[in-house]
């Protein structure tokens, strides 16, 4: 009995743990990027005209639901990841008797990875090779990154799918340790009877948006996200962008800070990802399939960008 019981054990762990390895390939294996030598798009490249065309008529009400956070240096309303800042100092005119003044701001902040933001492919890099097997020692400068800059990658205007793991899990908060399988995907998105194709944004509800604005210190610490399996599989249904409401969109815990999934999309494959997204709203209104529209800045040479991106139902 104690045999038996050993076996289905050692099944469970080998299950669970399939799938769960993941090495950089070589940049030899890796490059050039499947949209070619010099690429500096990445995914982006999958828009076209009549994607676009389809994505927009996925449009039936005109609902719009904002998916970023307001920044703000109020801790009680948002967040700014560990070791971010975020500081804006009103710059005002005294006030003149029957003449128009003007006020401005200035803000003091890491504008590329603050708030709701899209990671580009300057962000990562392993060993000194980004994506595409751009090295370091090549595009490197003070005042940016010589390639890969976030300007690369334009309007981005897809179809896009929210996979609501917390609610196929029948909790409104994902467990802190809890990483997310590709099973786990597949069978959200039957429950949800939607479906996957290339050049979707898919974004993932852990509900562990929750905790942002309320307990910041909770909602930075570990988190609940995307496995390696699970990356790979949306990777495997050439996803265009991977958002979630946490604030690294995979698994990440102190035994686990490596971030391989990082690497795995935005080094390996091309592949956006935005963190710190608002996705309560989408999950409550079960809006699951949507337009999706997102501009990041036109920061030459930045590593990403804050972003506000809308889905239209």
């Amino acid at each position: 009995m104690f045999k038996f019981i050993t076996l289905i054990f050692l099944a469970f762990v080998n299950i669970s743990a399939f799938g769960q390895e993941w090495h950089m390939p070589s940049d030899a294996n890796r490059c050039p990027s499947k949209w070619g030598a010099g690429d500096q798009r990445g995914s982006a490249n999958m828009i076209t005209p009549e994607s676009v065309m389809a994505a927009l008529r996925l449009v039936k009400t005109g609902k719009i639901y904002e998916l970023g956070d307001v920044l703000t240096t109020d801790a009680d309303k948002s967040y700014i990841n560990r070791g971010r800042v975020f500081n804006i100092y009103t710059k005002p005119a005294m006030p003149i008797p029957d003449t128009r003044v003007s006020h401005e701001e200035l803000v003091i902040t890491e504008l590329g990875q603050v708030g709701t933001q899209m990671d580009g492919f300057a962000h990562q890099m392993y060993g000194e090779s980004f994506y595409n097997c751009f090295q370091y020692k090549d595009i490197s400068t003070r005042s940016g990154f010589a390639k890969l800059g976030i300007e690369n990658a334009g309007s981005l205007i897809s179809r896009g799918i929210l996979i609501d793991i917390a609610a196929y899990k029948g909790v409104d908060i994902l467990p802190q340790d809890y990483e997310i399988t590709d099973l786990d995907l597949q069978q959200a998105l039957n429950k949800q009877s939607v479906s996957l194709q290339p050049g979707d944004t898919v974004l993932i509800n852990t509900g562990w948006g929750k905790h942002r604005g309320k307990d910041n210190k909770l909602y930075g610490s570990d988190t609940p996200g995307l496995g390696i399996a699970a990356a790979k599989w949306l990777v495997d249904q050439q996803a265009m962008i991977v958002g979630a409401d946490n604030c690294c969109v995979e698994f990440r815990s102190e035994t686990q800070d490596s971030l391989p999934v990082h690497s795995m999309l935005l080094i390996q494959n091309g592949v956006y990802m935005v963190e710190n997204m608002n996705l309560q709203n989408l999950a409550e209104s079960k809006v699951y399939e949507f337009l999706y529209i997102m501009q990041p800045l036109k920061l030459k040479g930045a590593t990403g960008s804050a972003v506000a991106p809308v889905a239209i139902q």
